[in-house]
């Protein structure tokens, strides 16, 4: 992702070994530059998620650990950052399948968003009622239980979470995971909204590639723990290889990849 600005995230070359054997991620770069979207799309097991976990570092506690290359934000390298460290940073990763605290309300939930806050309630309630601007629905859910909201609802309560913390740079894994498709549209929607009215520039891991790349400014296409493919939004969601393969959409229109077995044979951005 070129351009003259410095980049806000910059992922150099890194390998990922979990268990001390098994490789995940091998040699993956990427970029994030200020106020930007940028998708990472890839089948299940491509190794999105893992990519997340190393930025917001995460790993360890699934006994990972980049073992190669380093990752810099700000211009700092933050390879060896602690979770907590990140988040006061204004680094703060969305988990894939929500994880709201299911006994604690919508509005409790939000709150422990905000632990990091400096400036008192004030500031804090001040953020809370911008949460609510751009998730109205959870004012109206404030007092529920967010084990008995819905899944897009609790997706909503994990993103607000995150924004009580100020975010530079929110990492969000998967958040079409389970949801309807108008309720998927709803949140990206949202996501653009606080891209284009806050300036949080955000990574995105989904497999939903067509919803990703509609909104999304650059995307990078992982396989088997590698960038096979990278360039601007439009340019990835116009490739016929990308249409073909992850959108399923060929030349002949619609296509599945039972219909498409030369797949792993014929890949021009591998030749």
């Amino acid at each position: 992702m070129s351009t003259s600005k410095e980049p806000l995230l910059t992922v150099n070359n890194i390998e990922v070994i979990y268990d001390h054997v098994i490789l995940v991620l091998k040699g993956v770069s990427l970029e994030v530059q200020e106020g930007a979207i940028v998708s990472v799309l890839g089948a299940n097991g491509a190794g999105k998620t893992t990519t997340l976990k190393a930025i917001s570092n995460l790993l360890r506690s699934e006994r990972g650990e980049v073992t190669k290359g380093n990752i810099e934000y700000n211009g700092t390298d933050i390879t060896e950052k602690s979770p907590s460290e990140l988040v006061t940073e204004g680094v703060i990763q969305v988990m894939e399948g929500r994880h709201c605290f299911e006994h604690l309300t919508v509005e409790e939930n939000l709150l422990t968003g905000a632990y990091t806050r400096k400036g008192g309630r004030a500031a804090i309630n001040k953020e809370l009622e911008k949460v609510y601007h751009y998730f109205p629905r959870l004012k109206e859910r404030r007092t529920s239980l967010a084990g008995y909201i819905s899944g897009g609802e609790q997706q909503m309560v994990a993103v607000g979470r995150a924004l009580m913390a100020e975010p530079n740079l929110i990492l969000l894994d998967e958040p079409s995971m389970g949801l309807a498709p108008q309720l998927v549209e709803e949140i990206f929607e949202i996501v653009k909204r606080l891209n284009e009215e806050t300036g949080v520039s955000f990574l995105v891991a989904e497999q939903n590639a067509t919803i990703a790349l509609k909104y999304a400014h650059y995307g990078y296409i992982l396989e088997n723990g590698r960038v096979v493919m990278d360039g601007n939004a439009s340019d990835l969601a116009s490739n016929e290889d990308v249409k073909e393969f992850y959108l399923g959409l060929g030349g002949d229109g619609r296509k599945s990849f039972r219909d498409v077995k030369h797949y792993r044979r014929r890949k021009r951005w591998l030749a």
